[in-house]
């Protein structure tokens, strides 16, 4: 059972004892921002910076843990690196302000596999994502657009299940959608950045402001990911993606 919903549980039981006033008044707006790895959150992470300094109730939910994405270790593919992974999730979500949550039991590059058989993984996404994070819905949902980033499958995944979900809410409840995005015309001329995909920023509406100290945590959150870059790409991809993606914003679109 995803930890978001005992999570929750304190915060539920202290409401019942405010006044209603004081409930309006206080209680910061919940986020959650589904991804499929960790360092997936590298593409948000002064934007999740930002939500949390501001008083939200942010939590980056990951639906594996990356155990079949080297990188730059040495370690085998499997449960070792995965638990190497995880931790690095963590540290990079502390280093954020926010909380690090993951699914069970979906394994690392295989949510395209027959999605519509029974207990496929794109079944036990579809499953635990409804049951725990919509059940008590959050205000905003934030994750990949259809294009995955580069189009890395369960990145396509955990946007089209995410999306298929909140599409069949009652309008009274649904969260409100958004999907990253990189304006068109400001890719750096870095190779390794070539391949991703690029949105005409008049699609782009939405956007999340940050400050130099959210940047600082985006640079302390990408510098968690050793396994994966080495220290000089975690150093220099967040001033990187600030230079010429970013410049001050995060952008998004509205799903719906």
């Amino acid at each position: 059972m995803p930890k978001l919903k005992t999570a929750l549980l304190p915060l539920m039981f202290a409401a019942f004892a405010m006044p209603l006033g004081a409930q309006e008044a206080e209680a910061p707006q919940r986020v959650l921002a589904v991804f499929a790895h960790p360092d997936d959150e590298l593409v948000v992470a002064p934007a999740l910076a930002a939500l949390a300094r501001q008083g939200a109730e942010v939590t980056i939910v990951f639906a594996t843990v990356g155990d079949q994405g080297a990188g730059v270790t040495n370690l085998p593919l499997g449960a070792e690196l995965g638990e190497l992974r995880r931790k690095e999730a963590q540290c990079s979500a502390d280093a954020l302000g926010v909380q690090a949550d993951f699914f069970v039991g979906i394994g690392d590059g295989t949510m395209a596999r027959t999605p519509q058989a029974e207990r496929s993984p794109a079944q036990v996404f579809a499953v635990q994502f409804s049951l725990g994070y919509l059940a008590d819905p959050p205000d905003l949902i934030l994750t990949w657009g259809p294009d995955g980033g580069y189009g890395h499958a369960d990145h396509r995944m955990v946007s089209a299940l995410a999306t298929q979900a909140v599409q069949a809410m009652p309008a009274a409840e649904r969260p409100k959608l958004l999907y990253v995005g990189i304006p068109a015309g400001s890719l750096p001329p870095v190779p390794q950045l070539q391949g991703w995909a690029v949105t005409d920023p008049a699609l782009l509406t939405e956007s999340i402001a940050y400050n130099p100290a959210d940047l600082d945590a985006a640079r302390a959150a990408a510098a968690c990911h050793a396994s994966q870059f080495d220290e000089a790409t975690r150093a220099g991809i967040m001033p990187l993606f600030d230079a010429s993606i970013w410049q001050g914003t995060v952008h998004f679109r509205k799903a719906f």
